[in-house]
């Protein structure tokens, strides 16, 4: 009986259903699923329709549900149908949602999504006599990472290391979903690759449910590494897309062995020569720079004494060049690694002249002198006398020797490579012989009026430095006013008065000879007609000429003074006149003239003037 109630049961609510099917039925559509940012606001469309029937049903129904994460059960958050819109309380959607209807829809807005939003959300429809119907969407929530931190390792990476040493750590917080990290070097990823690449990954789940990355990169470095740059980039989801974000680069201190040394000089620059500091310095390709050894290959096994990579040495002579080396300080002797260079101290001795310092030659022999200085480089020698050039190259040819030879002969040798180089010599060179008087003539002769003084000179010369004496004839007033001497020459200077003729003979004399020079005087007597005006007979002259100007003018006064008495120059002014005599106490004018014996003549002119006289007087 129980079975067939059942059976009946069953066949009962299959026509029924069968029947309202026939009526009507509710559909939903829904999406999948949606991405929305966090923080942003979601909307859930769900739209319905009903089938079967060309009448909507008078009620309808539609309920939101949540499935938490976890769970199988479902929990509702939202009650519509046509008289009420209703939130359920106490879940954790009440206040940040509300739902939106339309005339076949019902969509779902949530406020401010959380990390927690990421799940389903179910619509469903209840259209009573056509049924009930739901749809399923997947909220997926996206939120960005922050941007990646790179670290190197502080300390140096031997390239020795056999197995892969850590580089680097990069760390991406606060993503979701799970974000991803990437390592680059030099812009190419790095894949891992057993026994060269390891990549380290640790993941944390922070309270907040963000996610944290932090990756650690463990690479195999060789030398060429040194100028490698890592970075690792992290990459995530976002609504509808992948985005990356990249982190900064780094170089890493790889410690590698030396393999290559050079040496050079670093100073001076150019040649070297004796009296130099150089300072030779070694450099290598290893990383950390190591200390080096510093020898000669004369003396490979003497160490010298040097500071780091530097040798100093000072001052240089000639006897310090050679080959000098340089090698790292954990390599022994015979190490192929090493660094070579030559150092050239070049040098000029002083120079050698010959003859030496001086040398006495006769007057008209020839001489030649040389001038050598020892020089690593090529030399050029100039011959100075007085200040002026006087031969170039290593000989000086002196020929025909005059007094005018002697003097200082200076040599100047020079390296024009290296002008910093240079020395000097020289040689004093004497003329020896008989006394030359100095100038053309050997007979002076000359006129000059009797009573006057004449200077004669007389220079000489010659080695032995010559002595002057004079011999002369005519005159007994004379006198020697200037001797002096040098060293090749002497002067003397006499001064004689004119008297009569004179001849005068200067004598120089040396060990050598004798030279003679002489002077002629013819004196010329002094006539007073034909002598010049002497400077006191040419100022009487002046006072005759005055005296006769006054004689005149004093002549014409009384001639005029004369007419005007006898009424013939008539004087005075227009209209009646009126004449009044005045006494006259003196005499007008005296005149008195004397004359003597000399040249001169001398004139007084007295005037003595009385009282003043009217125009009118008679």
């Amino acid at each position: 009986m129980a079975f067939l109630h059942q059976t009946f049961l069953a066949l009962f609510l299959h026509l029924c259903f069968l029947h309202v099917s026939v009526w009507a039925r509710v559909e939903v559509t829904v999406h999948d699923s949606m991405e929305v940012y966090l923080g942003d606001s979601a909307q859930i469309p769900c739209q319905y329709s009903f089938t079967g029937s060309n009448k909507q049903p008078s009620f309808v129904m539609i309920q939101w549900f949540v499935r938490p994460v976890g769970s199988s059960s479902r929990v509702r958050i939202f009650y519509v149908d046509a008289k009420e819109r209703i939130a359920d309380n106490d879940t954790e959607y009440t206040g940040r949602i509300n739902v939106t209807l339309d005339q076949h829809g019902a969509q779902l807005n949530i406020l401010d999504v959380r990390l927690s939003d990421q799940r389903e959300f179910f619509c469903q429809v209840n259209g009573m006599a056509a049924g009930n119907a739901e749809g399923k969407t997947h909220l997926r929530v996206f939120a960005a990472p922050e941007a990646p931190v790179i670290e190197g390792v502080q300390t140096g990476i031997s390239v020795t290391h056999e197995v892969p040493s850590k580089v680097a750590s990069c760390e991406a917080r606060n993503g979701f979903p799970k974000p991803n990290i990437t390592w680059y070097k030099n812009g190419m990823p790095l894949a891992p690759e057993p026994g060269y690449v390891n990549v380290l990954m640790l993941v944390t789940r922070e309270y907040n449910s963000f996610y944290s990355l932090q990756s650690t990169l463990e690479y195999k470095v060789l030398k060429e590494d040194k100028d490698a740059h890592f970075s690792c980039e992290v990459s995530f989801f976002v609504p509808a897309a992948v985005r990356t974000m990249e982190s900064n680069s780094i170089n890493i201190t790889v410690h590698y062995p030396t393999t290559m040394v050079e040496l050079w000089k670093d100073s001076p620059q150019g040649l070297v020569k004796e009296g130099d500091t150089v300072e030779l310095r070694c450099q290598g390709d290893g990383n950390p720079p190591p200390p080096f050894i510093f020898s000669r290959e004369q003396e490979p096994d003497v160490d010298l004494e040097s500071s780091d990579d530097v040798l100093i040495l000072s001052p240089v002579s000639r006897q310090d060049s050679g080959i000098y080396q340089c090698r790292p300080l954990d390599a022994d002797s015979d190490s192929e690694v090493k660094g070579e260079m030559q150092l050239t101290v070049h040098y000029l001795d002083p120079a050698v002249v010959v003859p030496k310092e001086s040398e006495v030659m006769l007057k008209g022999e020839d001489l030649t002198a040389t001038c050598n200085a020892l020089s690593s480089l090529k030399t050029h020698t100039v011959w100075y006398k007085n200040g002026h050039q006087v031969g170039t190259g290593n000989t000086l040819q002196l020929k025909d020797a005059t007094y005018e030879t002697s003097g200082e002969y200076v040599c100047e040798v020079t390296v024009p490579s290296l002008p910093a180089l240079h020395t000097s010599g020289s040689v004093h060179i004497i003329v020896q012989g008989g006394p030359q008087m100095v100038g053309v003539e050997q007979e002076v002769q000359m006129e000059e009026a009797a009573g006057r003084m004449v200077n004669l000179s007389c220079e000489a010369l010659g080695h032995p430095l010559p002595s002057i004496s004079w011999n002369i004839v005519g005159s007994q007033n004379w006198q020697e006013v200037v001797i002096k001497a040098n060293e090749h020459m002497t002067h003397s200077v006499v001064s004689v008065k004119v008297t009569s003729d004179i001849s005068a003979l200067c004598n120089a004399s040396n060990d050598m000879g004798t030279e003679v020079k002489a002077f002629s005087i013819k004196a010329i007597p002094r006539l007073t007609s034909t002598a010049p005006f002497s400077p006191a007979e040419g100022s009487g002259v002046i006072i005759v000429v005055i005296i006769l100007c006054l004689l005149l003018l004093a002549i014409l006064g009384s001639v005029l003074y004369f007419l005007h008495k006898k009424g013939k120059i008539p004087c005075g002014r227009s209209g009646k006149q009126e004449i009044t005599k005045e006494k006259t106490t003196k005499d007008d004018i005296v005149v008195e003239m004397k004359s003597n014996t000399k040249t001169e003549d001398a004139v007084l002119l007295k005037a003595v003037n009385g009282d003043k006289k009217g125009p009118n007087d008679q």
